[in-house]
């Protein structure tokens, strides 16, 4: 019913001409890790990890080395799911305010939205207009209680899942085999779904749990990593093995298209929702100390790396901070006869870019609300060409801690402009500027060596959050 819905509406503000053919709208698979870093990825530098599939994937596409996403997972799935930064959702963290204790700092947060707002058309919604089958199967966290669940949101088929590896719970409750692995199931509904819609253009969502804590993985491949040297910061075998199941997910979906006909008609996309855990230790890291996880919870492992699991080296920090290695992620998209086998954009790229680019690929009409983004598919199509913006923009206007009294940021608005990167830190108004092509790790702040350049950033920093009305917290 929802699907005939949609369907009408786009009927009506259509133009006479209709939508493209069916034959000229190629299948959309959109593959999300969650807490993946950007260097845990083979072919994005890891010598510990193995990622042979998604390698594969990388070889046969493009890898988009310049990509951001939100600071954790609630803001960059609402984000990429509606087309619009969280200063206009409200969506700019996970929980309420009161997850960290804020009391002693300056500024009182900005209250957060945990459910994205119903008012927003999102990619389901207008692909599934333009006559997609649309299939959602694993960790959705933008609100799931009655009109917010996927199935209600454009999805025909949607089963979310987060929390556990083995023995997890779904949503609606499923069957499954006992001690089968989440990534596993998730990947057999995501198998079925392509299987059955074959003769139709199809939109699947594949956002695994993995490779968020807790780290449980199976015990063959964790076997597999134990005798393996550690290489820098990449040395956990049940860590790796986690990657690897996500990885022979990739690969499953990969052979599916191949064994159907299907991949020379279908996008695959990959990438993860932010930043990996770890990588805090290091002294250009966010305050960090022995013995506390990335969530703030007291560690049961410990250690020097402050409860971190991998090291987004040579990036700075990870999950949690809007340094590099905590929004800088990996995207790798596969697009036959469109993107050049092995070929590399280093242009900047976010979250927001995703909905106005699967729009334009699926030629469906737009949403209602007002999108933040640029499609990509100029990129796609030459990744030297550029885009008509000239900067990328983050707000995040509360604080994500790290043990008591510690914290991973502070609220802070980030851009990015070409090769700089200018940070506002709100408390005190502290700018940081940082060239990323010499200082991809942001160890040294330029903002006193080129004041111009500053200033004239921050000018526009400031003229953006006017623009898009974003919150600001306010004197604690």
């Amino acid at each position: 019913m929802m699907r005939l819905f949609f369907a009408l509406m786009v009927a009506v503000a259509a133009p006479v001409c209709g939508p493209a053919p069916a034959a000229d709208r190629p299948n959309i698979i959109f593959i999300m890790a969650d807490d993946l870093g950007y260097t845990d990825l083979g072919c994005f530098g890891s010598r510990y990890y193995e990622t042979p599939n998604i390698d594969r994937l990388a070889e046969q596409g493009m890898k988009l080395t310049n990509h951001h996403h939100c600071q954790n997972c609630t803001p960059t799935r609402a984000a990429l799911l509606s087309g619009q930064v969280g200063a206009r959702t409200g969506v700019y963290t996970v929980g309420g305010i009161d997850r960290f204790d804020w009391s002693a700092r300056p500024l009182r947060p900005v209250d957060n939205v945990t459910s994205l707002p119903l008012d927003r058309a999102i990619i389901p919604q207008q692909l599934q207009a333009a006559g997609y089958a649309t299939g959602m199967f694993g960790k959705w966290h933008i609100g799931e209680a009655g009109p917010y669940h996927p199935g209600r949101r454009g999805f025909d088929e949607a089963i979310t899942s987060a929390g556990q590896h083995f023995d997890f719970a779904t949503n609606p409750a499923t069957d499954y085999p006992a001690g089968q692995y989440l990534a596993d199931f998730l990947t057999d509904k995501a198998v079925d779904f392509i299987t059955r819609h074959k003769n139709e253009p199809f939109f699947l969502y594949l956002p695994h749990f993995g490779v968020h804590s807790p780290h449980q993985a199976k015990a063959q491949l964790i076997a597999k990593f134990q005798a393996k040297p550690a290489v820098g910061g990449h040395k956990s075998p049940v860590y790796a093995a986690m990657i690897y199941s996500v990885d022979e997910s990739v690969g499953r979906v990969m052979q599916v298209l191949d064994d159907l006909q299907l991949a020379d008609r279908t996008i695959l996309i990959f990438t993860s929702d932010n930043g990996g855990v770890g990588g805090y230790h290091r002294p250009d890291g966010l305050i960090r100390e022995p013995g506390w996880d990335a969530e703030g919870r007291k560690s049961k492992r410990g250690g020097a790396d402050g409860g971190g699991i991998t090291d987004n080296a040579p990036l700075r920090s990870g999950k949690g901070s809007l340094y590099e290695g905590g929004v800088r992620v990996p995207l790798i998209v596969r697009w036959p006869g469109v993107t050049r086998p092995g070929s590399v954009c280093d242009q900047p790229t976010i979250h927001v870019d995703i909905f106005p680019t699967l729009l334009e690929i699926a030629a469906a009409p737009p949403p209602p609300q007002v999108l933040d983004g640029e499609s990509l598919v100029r990129l796609l199509r030459d990744p030297e060409a550029t885009l008509h913006r000239e900067a990328i923009f983050q707000h995040f206007p509360g604080y994500l801690g790290s043990g008591p009294g510690l914290w991973r940021t502070t609220p802070v608005t980030i851009m990015q402009c070409g090769d700089w990167k200018l940070m506002e830190y709100l408390e005190d108004g502290k700018l940081e500027l940082y060239n990323l092509r010499d200082d991809l790790g942001e160890t040294r702040n330029l903002a006193a060596e080129v004041p111009e350049k500053t200033q004239e950033l921050h000018a526009r920093m400031v003229a953006w959050r006017q623009q898009v009305n974003a919150p600001m917290p306010v004197k604690n």
